[in-house]
């Protein structure tokens, strides 16, 4: 095992070998390099004004995500370039072209959401992209201006992603990935530091030996929810296993019947996919949180960690995906609906881990479906996701999955609805009958989010709502667009 972790702060060669595991990137810049320009706002990865920037070695180039260094541990740099807004300027004090599209625009106002903004944007720059004004939105969902800027800031964005943008990154990205290249040597990562104990295994079998060996470690790789456990509610994680240096896990192929993903693969990485095969999961995905979190936050996350308002469970459920597990040397594998047992229970085994999630490929010969209801449209948590699949033959439903998150304690399919809809003429009285059979599959709770009677109807309209959309496409039941100044 390795016992130091090696990352580059800009272009600085850093080296740790006694750091507390559970250390914030944010913390760290802060006070351990005194470096604060990055700021805290929320603790939880949802404002976007520590917004830093990670690359890593890709195809002899360059990778840069846009990430929330507040909910990010320090150990997960090993390996990567960690980009602060302090490194923007030139050799010669020049700004980077964000900087002065945004000062040319004037973009910022009380400037301490400004640093995320930029962050956000650079990312989008050294990958060299070129987003529109929409997407442009979608890039700057996760950041938040209090002096409410945003028309001023996409308006910088936009100019900012004009042309080429030659900045110091830029120029020696091929000198910087073959030094996080030479990093990579294919050892397990141990690192030890206030009583805490943290190991980044780099093989699927070296996962399994450790899982096994500390079957009570916290499995980590986005730390989307984790990272909470620490800044929003002080617990001791004593050992952490992180899964985010394992290629086997982010793989991504697609064959003739089915998609199989690795559970370490990111939201980013899935949208296009999906997406591709299915549209109203890629929007499900787009819509799943900020840019910033579905860069890190994994499948596999999502599902092993039982939210009962985890957005992809119902929607995988409803096209029938299957999980497998692995323990040891040992893989198994079941329908993912039978995954979750309870409220914060899930039918998996000491030392045991997801390994990958398949997504069966259902073609022409079904109607798929998944909706996302939530006070805010973009960056929020869902009151209620509903999801369905439909096969019809000859006018009638030879098959039906129907699955519904924020209804019960954990996803759930609708058995009773589904069974009265299988074998009935595909039409809306069938369907309004069998809406109301969704009292006797679902008994939801009264929250922050929405009302028992809010969901209940909510289940109800949207099973209605994929029946309008599956018969005639002409009806729209859809929010095509949101203005600009509605985003004020």
């Amino acid at each position: 095992m390795r016992k130091q972790i090696r990352f580059m702060l800009g272009h600085e060669k850093r080296q740790l070998d006694a750091v507390d595991p559970t250390m914030t990137v944010l913390r760290y810049l802060r006070e351990t390099e005194r470096m604060m320009g990055t700021k805290e706002g929320c603790a939880e990865g949802d404002c976007g004004a520590c917004t830093v920037v990670i690359g890593e070695p890709d195809a002899g180039g360059m990778t840069y995500r846009a990430v929330n260094s507040c909910i990010q541990f320090v150990p997960l740099l090993d390996g990567k370039q960690l980009i602060t807004v302090e490194h923007l300027g030139d050799e010669d004090g020049a700004m980077h072209p964000v900087q002065r599209a945004m000062c040319d625009h004037h973009a910022s106002q009380c400037g301490f959401c400004t640093p995320g903004f930029v962050m956000s944007l650079c990312a989008q720059t050294l990958n060299h992209a070129k987003p529109d004004r929409a997407q442009l939105k979608d890039v700057l969902a996760g950041n938040l201006c209090r002096c409410t800027g945003y028309g001023p800031i996409l308006d910088a964005g936009e100019e900012a992603m004009q042309g080429e943008v030659d900045d110091q990154f830029s120029r020696v990205a091929h000198e910087t990935s073959e030094t996080l290249s030479a990093w990579q040597d294919g050892a397990t990562v141990q690192i030890n530091g206030q009583g805490r104990s943290y190991y980044a295994p780099a093989t699927i079998d070296d996962l399994a030996a450790l899982c096994k060996e500390y079957p009570d470690a916290h499995i980590v790789s986005g730390l989307t929810d984790v990272g909470l456990w620490v800044t929003k509610q002080h617990r001791d994680l004593n050992t952490l296993i992180y899964v985010g240096n394992i290629p086997g896990l982010k793989a991504i192929e697609t064959g003739p019947e089915d998609i199989s993903i690795g559970a370490g693969a990111t939201l980013s990485q899935l949208h296009d996919e999906l997406g591709r095969h299915y549209a109203d999961l890629g929007e499900l995905i787009r819509r799943f949180a900020s840019l910033q979190i579905r860069n890190v936050a994994t499948i596999g996350g999502n599902i092993a960690n039982g939210s009962p308002i985890g957005d992809l469970p119902p929607a995988l459920i409803a096209l029938g995906s299957r999980l497998v597990l692995r323990c040891g040397d040992r893989q198994r594998t079941l329908a993912l609906e039978d995954f979750f047992i309870t409220y914060g229970q899930q039918d998996r085994q000491p030392g045991e881990f997801v390994e990958q999630v398949i997504v069966p490929l259902i073609g022409d010969r079904a109607a798929f479906r998944c909706y996302k209801l939530s006070k805010r449209f973009d960056q929020d948590i869902s009151a209620v996701c509903g999801a369905f699949r439909v096969d019809i033959e000859d006018g009638k439903v030879g098959d039906i999955r129907i699955c519904y998150g924020g209804m019960a304690g954990t996803p759930q399919r609708a058995a009773a609805c589904e069974n009265a809809l299988r074998g009935a003429p595909w039409t809306e009285a069938s369907v309004r009958s069998a809406m109301a059979t969704l009292d006797q599959d679902y008994s939801p709770l009264t929250d922050m989010r929405a009302s028992a009677e809010y969901r209940a109807r909510a289940a109800r309209n949207l099973l209605l709502k994929f029946f309008f959309e599956t018969t005639d496409p002409q009806d729209q039941t859809r929010v095509l667009s949101v203005p600009d100044h509605a985003h004020g």
